[in-house]
């Protein structure tokens, strides 16, 4: 047997050793549902104390999850009532959604808009929030001029330093996805930029929100790249915008908690999108 072999049956048996704690599910363990990021609504369950009010999870920290729905549906103005509440529950936009944030922080990565837009976005938040001041702990960064690499290098790089910065990241925003792909059909890229997102949650113990289109005349998001998110997604958001009504259904097409009730939001007199109650 040659050294080569020697190191690389030792490198292996290391690898195995590393993984094996981390990933050895262990019956007699007692592991809890990850801390909710966002809620929405409640129900009641009894036990041997009896009856206790259950908060439903939108998502949860170390997970990720996605909204899909067509063009001109409302997708960022659904995305700015999240981080919203997600800033506080002072927020009279939220309704039914509740933030369990303590001081983390928030990360948007815009994919699709130019400087001016993506600002308009972030102050759309502050307006939603007017006694708070989001941005100590609300980051946004356009990233529509850079290729798509180079966006997937930045958003991990900018993850990382703000951790070595002692800031806790809580909620990211990807909007949207399907530009950290060269193509949404690609199945290699797809399935990597999916296993970034598991990474990323694990790694930053964040809840990552992405945002994909769907396919013409479908309910199913684009590509292989929605094919890769449905398999591993926690929770699977769908809009349907009414013309006639101007409101936004909201509903989870799939869920790994107990899926919420689905619910409507609109955008009130000053454009700001509220829950609709």
């Amino acid at each position: 047997m040659t050294d080569e072999q020697i190191t690389s049956k030792e490198e292996r048996r290391m690898f195995f050793e590393m993984f094996k704690k981390q990933c050895f599910v262990d019956l007699n363990k007692r592991v809890d549902l990850p801390p909710i990021a966002i809620g929405c609504g409640s129900y009641t369950s009894q036990n041997s104390l009896g009856l206790k009010k259950v908060d439903i999870p939108l998502c949860t920290y170390g997970n990720f999850s996605f909204i899909q729905a067509p063009p001109k549906s409302l997708k960022t103005f659904f995305v700015s009532l999240l981080t919203s509440t997600y800033v506080s529950n002072t927020c009279e936009y939220r309704g039914q959604l509740k933030s369990f944030r303590k001081d983390e922080h928030i990360v948007h990565f815009d994919t699709e808009q130019g400087m001016y837009h993506s600002q308009k976005v972030m102050k759309r938040t502050q307006r939603m929030n007017p006694s708070v001041d989001v941005s100590k702990f609300y980051h946004t960064y356009a990233l529509r001029e850079i290729g798509f690499k180079s966006r997937i290098e930045f958003i991990e790089a900018c993850l990382e330093d703000l951790r070595e910065d002692g800031k806790k990241v809580g909620l990211v925003i990807i909007d949207g996805i399907a530009d950290l792909v060269s193509e949404a059909n690609n199945q290699i890229e797809s399935n990597e930029i999916v296993q970034k997102l598991m990474t990323w949650t694990t790694v930053f113990n964040c809840h990552i929100i992405t945002v994909i289109h769907i396919n013409f005349g479908s309910d199913k998001p684009t590509g292989h790249l929605g094919s890769f998110l449905e398999k591993k997604t926690e929770t699977q958001i769908e809009l349907k915008f009414d013309s006639m009504t101007g409101k936004t259904m909201v509903s989870c097409k799939r869920s790994r908690n107990i899926p919420f009730k689905e619910f409507f939001f609109y955008l009130d007199d000053k454009t700001l999108p509220k829950f609709y109650e």
